[in-house]
């Protein structure tokens, strides 16, 4: 049984990246294990700095486990990244709970 195109792409996560990394650095090491689909670096909404991880989308599942083990830990920009398999986005929004305190007091 033959997979599809989109079962074959794996999504990976890179943690710990020097807040100078750019796209293309990120890339450029990938490549070296096979072919990338793409490259996000994560930024914050406000100031447009990188967050210190992002996210490459390998077409090969094997590519993107060898680029894994290959780069887990790796020294890039003075920092060791963490690089390992994405987990799944959860659907609907972030945003956190928040809240408690305010309760009544009987003092």
């Amino acid at each position: 049984m033959a997979r599809n195109a989109e079962a074959e792409r794996m999504n990976i996560y890179v943690g710990n990246l020097s807040f100078d990394a750019s796209e293309d650095d990120v890339k450029k090491e990938f490549e070296e294990f096979g072919q990338v689909e793409s490259v996000k670096i994560i930024t914050d909404r406000y100031s447009g700095r990188s967050r210190g991880f992002g996210f490459v989308e390998m077409t090969s599942d094997d590519e993107a486990k060898a680029a894994i083990s290959g780069l887990d830990g790796k020294t890039a920009g003075g920092r060791p990244w963490k690089v390992n398999e994405a987990r799944p986005r959860m659907e609907g929004g972030g945003g956190g709970g928040g809240g408690g305190g305010g309760g009544r007091r009987d003092w």
